[in-house]
């Protein structure tokens, strides 16, 4: 079940934080809790991707795309992801996560995200997302403008732009 106490939590928490640049980060602390674990007492690398939105989500409010999607009747959705895990998250641990836009091209908006335990990084997850409209997919130019955002388009990681290049290659439909 998503967790939707959590996730309110986390907005309610954040509701009144410093705004926050387009490409700042936010950081946020949570803890695994029972329900988060698989049968091996460690957090399910599937609720990890979920618990990812407890960082993402109050992000995007803080930096104003909650508002300019309310505004404009847009939606966004994650659109693939490439995630690599180093260390365990058990029962009951606590972590920090980081999250921060790192940049966009001409469809997508990239997001990088990383739970930490102390000084070890547990896990590292980049997204793209879409933004989107009833007509589509909306140009990430287009959502920059209605955020005011002026400032200059970073440049995408090689990591990034060498994972946006293979999964350029990865046939759809997929053929099985």
């Amino acid at each position: 079940m998503y967790p939707f106490l959590r996730f309110a939590a986390q907005m309610f928490k954040y509701r009144n934080a410093p705004r926050l640049g387009l490409l700042d980060t936010h950081v946020s602390h949570h803890r695994c809790l029972p329900w988060d674990l698989d049968p091996w007492v460690e957090l399910n690398n599937g609720r990890t991707l979920t618990l990812y939105d407890l960082g993402r989500i109050p992000m995007a409010m803080r930096t104003g795309l909650g508002d300019v999607l309310r505004r404009k009747g847009w939606g966004i959705t994650v659109a693939g992801n490439s995630t690599r895990y180093r260390k365990r998250i058990r029962a009951f641990e606590r972590f920090e996560m980081r999250s921060r836009c790192i940049g966009w091209d001409a469809r997508f908006i990239y997001t990088e995200q990383l739970m930490w335990k102390g000084a070890d990084c547990a896990n590292h997850i980049l997204i793209r997302s879409a933004v989107t409209s009833s007509k589509g997919i909306v140009p990430p130019a287009q959502v920059l403008e209605a955020l005011g955002y002026d400032g200059p388009t970073p440049d995408l990681p090689d990591w990034v732009q060498a994972w946006i290049a293979a999964d350029a290659t990865r046939p759809w439909p997929p053929q099985m």
